[in-house]
């Protein structure tokens, strides 16, 4: 499912990018922007050439069980010649794409794209912003990687704290007083082997 969006400058360009089923998609609308302001021309430009045609259905292939091989072929074919023009709506409707798709709507509208062609059009726009939005890229998954290992690490010490209370209240409350220590020692392992469980 799609999380939450987020926003990096790259060369003063905001570029939206966000993860859907574990994949990263950055916005190809927003990369476009950097080379000009109709980014819909920019982007349809660069998909009808045959070097994209190429990559874009090497790519599905490799990603994508469901990719219909046949429907790319047609466009491999007619790629490269007079007046071959290419939308992104045509080339997943199609070929049944899953690296690139468009969006309409009020919020975050636009085309985007997996990480990996994303930057292969960052490329085509020009070298030196591909090499900057991959830097930029890389901090925000390391600053995300570092925010997980810290929520863990709170979550782990937090967990342990409460186990200790817990396991103070089964030793006050839940083992009778009565009990040899034998007997209450086996109750108080049953009882933290239930506890342990549910945490």
């Amino acid at each position: 499912m799609t999380t939450k969006s987020t926003k990096l400058t790259v060369k003063g360009v905001e570029i939206v990018t966000f993860n859907k089923n574990n994949n990263d998609y950055i916005s190809l609308t927003d990369i476009a922007r950097y080379k000009n302001s109709e980014a819909g021309l920019v982007i349809s430009h660069w998909l009808s050439t045959r070097f994209t045609v190429e990559f874009m259905g090497i790519w599905e292939q490799m990603h994508n069980p469901g990719f219909k091989v046949t429907e790319f072929s047609y466009f491999r074919n007619q790629s490269g010649s007079n007046g071959f023009a290419l939308s992104v709506q045509q080339w997943v409707n199609r070929t049944n794409a899953i690296g690139i798709f468009a969006t309409r709507g009020r919020y975050n509208s636009g085309t985007y794209a997996h990480k990996d062609i994303a930057f292969e059009f960052a490329s085509w726009i020009s070298a030196e912003f591909k090499l900057y939005l991959i830097k930029e890229f890389q901090r925000l998954k390391e600053e995300e990687s570092k925010r997980l290992e810290l929520g863990w690490d709170v979550k782990r010490t937090l967990a342990k704290i409460n186990y200790k209370i817990h396991t103070d209240a089964i030793k006050e409350h839940l083992v009778p007083p009565h009990l040899s220590k034998q007997s209450a020692t086996i109750v108080y392992a049953n009882e933290a082997y239930g506890l342990n469980m549910a945490l």
